[in-house]
């Protein structure tokens, strides 16, 4: 009988490489891939994350195991779905996730047909999550994406994009082990990569500096930095009346709040963001509240309490709903009780989401600091992914 063959996607770091291990010691016939996305090194910030070493501790890893291994070089599509789409959500004054969308251009699409090419029948990632599925009273196939077992490291919101027929197609070997399970199995099979610190920054590319690598095409320009006392903010009552106003960035005139400094672009900074603005002198430290890219200014207040940070709802443009769940969809003026985040590791949220022509609202049972345009929201019942959006 044949085995099925799996392609896993081997990064060079200790969760790829459990998740090799596993799938060949489940009888599997596994393929290692590694992905070369990145070639300019002149924005990394050491070199912490190189790509040649991780190729290297790859290559390793696939010989320990005894399984072929090979690099393809995505990097052209990696600069049209991903780098570019960054440049452009930045100068728009959103703030993209290059993580979330990786796994959908990159890993789960081009990836995938490349695993497919080779005549796989799975491919596989060290993500921390897990999966299952079900036949509908049509008996059709639905997959469900789930949490991972290790609550620290679940990794379903990275995952958030996916559609139905990508999930039919992918394995996740260590979604139900703890991370310090996935290190003591390392160090059982003395894979180098047993100790290597998990990688940290863009994905695919490691550390960066951000602003050095936004200047390759967006250039400085001054602007103003105003803060807005917290006795004016219109976070308020008398603001909120309606599910629309509640959802929309904050707003202020300039003779509402004070100049106090300079910065050298707005589209370089995000709501929450603290360091980079290089203004002193203050009671507590400032954070951005809020963007004007059009206007290039910047709006600060003072401390991580200040109302402005907070909002109740956010919208997600009907062009931009993503449900991993078809069948659960709600139509225009149903809602649904849901748990949602808004950012990696951020404890699920109690909201409801609201369907309307003009697209989904999702209506926080507790305000929310730093909802950011750009970003994504996803939701979930129990510790099930139903769907995801662009937050507007």
């Amino acid at each position: 009988m044949k085995r099925e063959r799996v392609v896993i996607g081997l990064s060079g770091g200790v969760d790829s490489s459990v998740a090799a291990y596993l799938l060949k010691e489940a009888g599997y016939d596994v393929i290692g891939l590694f992905m070369k996305n990145w070639h300019d090194e002149t924005v990394t910030v050491s070199n912490e994350c190189p790509w040649l070493e991780d190729s290297n501790d790859a290559m390793l890893v696939a010989e320990k195991l005894g399984i072929p291994f090979q690099t393809v070089d995505l990097s052209k599509e990696y600069k049209e779905r991903i780098v570019d789409y960054m440049f452009d959500e930045y100068a728009k004054g959103r703030t993209p996730n290059p993580d979330v969308l990786c796994n959908r251009e990159i890993k789960f699409d081009v990836f995938l047909k490349i695993a497919l090419s080779l005549g796989a029948d799975y491919v596989a990632t060290g993500h921390y999550c897990q999966k299952s599925h079900f036949l509908s009273e049509d008996g059709l196939e639905v997959h469900q994406l789930l949490a991972g077992e290790d609550k620290t490291k679940d990794q379903s919101y990275f995952l958030c994009q996916l559609t139905q027929e990508q999930l039919s197609k992918v394995l996740f070997p260590i979604g139900q082990l703890a991370k310090s399970e996935v290190r003591k199995i390392a160090t059982a099979q003395n894979l180098v990569t047993a100790d290597k610190k998990d990688s940290q920054g863009l994905c695919f590319i490691g550390k960066v500096s951000l602003p050095d690598f936004l200047q390759q095409q967006l250039k400085p320009k001054k602007g103003e930095i105003i803060e807005i006392p917290a006795d004016l903010e219109k976070y308020n009552e008398t603001h909120k009346k309606t599910l629309e106003e509640q959802s929309l960035k904050n707003y202020y005139l300039p003779e509402e709040g004070v100049l106090v400094g300079e910065h050298e672009g707005a589209h370089f900074f995000t709501i929450g963001q603290r360091k980079g603005l290089r203004v002193g002198g203050m009671v507590e430290p400032l954070f951005v509240i809020d963007t004007d890219v059009e206007n290039n200014t910047i709006y600060v207040g003072q401390g991580k309490q200040h109302p402005g940070l907070f909002r109740e709802a956010l919208k997600v443009d009907s062009s931009e709903i993503h449900w991993l769940r078809r069948d659960l969809m709600i139509s225009d003026g149903e809602t649904l009780e849901v748990r949602a985040r808004i950012r990696y590791r951020q404890p699920l949220q109690k909201a409801q989401l609201y369907q309307t022509k003009e697209g989904l609202y999702v209506l926080f049972d507790t305000p929310q600091s730093s909802i950011t345009s750009g970003q994504f929201v996803a939701w979930y019942q129990g510790n099930e992914l139903l769907g995801s959006g662009v937050i507007a």
